[in-house]
């Protein structure tokens, strides 16, 4: 029967015959899908492959490198404000506790340093202020105002950019003790 052995025609069994590939034509012929672009185009749905991931980072370091310097910042000033609270409330013990007023105030002044070195701050020269009521002081019932005082730098700010613009935080404490009453009086023998 005429067309009964061209390709893809149905013989009497019923059985399709597989079209034959010339070799040449198959190297040369364009493909048969049209979803191939030539190389260095983005086909249309791909072409923001990975974009997401890069607006996200960027978008993520800037935001977390300013929210982990405030972290870093507060967290400076609060064991600032900690220690100047300790140092001046035992300072002000301290103070009361003296035999004289130049012993008392060196031990207070030792007291803050000791207490600001712990906090791992580096204590200033005026950073104790001691005002009593009476005088000569400490004597009985006087009462002792300390004040302690510190200048926190930002961190990551060099001290000479300090000194041009201020970029420190000031934290003071006050602490009032009274002096005890029965201080001068001598011991009377064991009761």
């Amino acid at each position: 029967p005429a067309g009964a052995d061209r390709p893809g025609s149905r013989r009497r069994g019923g059985a399709v015959t597989a079209p034959i590939a010339d070799p040449v034509s198959a190297a040369t012929a364009p493909p048969a899908s049209s979803s191939r672009r030539p190389a260095g185009r983005p086909s249309p749905g791909r072409g923001d492959e990975g974009s997401a991931m890069v607006e996200f980072l960027a978008l993520a370091v800037l935001l977390l490198v300013p929210l982990l310097y405030l972290v870093i910042t507060l967290g400076r000033v609060q064991a600032a404000t900690m220690a100047v609270d300790g140092s001046a409330r035992t300072a002000a013990r301290v103070y009361v506790l003296g035999r004289d007023e130049e012993r008392a105030r060196r031990q207070a002044e030792a007291t803050v340093a000791l207490a600001l070195r712990d906090h791992g701050f580096r204590p200033a020269p005026a950073a104790l202020t001691v005002d009593c009521s009476t005088r000569p002081c400490p004597a009985p019932g006087a009462v002792v105002r300390v004040s302690v005082e510190l200048d926190v730098l930002l961190p990551g700010v060099p001290a000479a950019l300090d000194r041009v613009v201020p970029l420190h935080v000031t934290v003071r404490a006050r602490q009032v003790a009274v002096v005890d009453d029965l201080r001068g009086v001598p011991d009377r023998g064991g009761s």
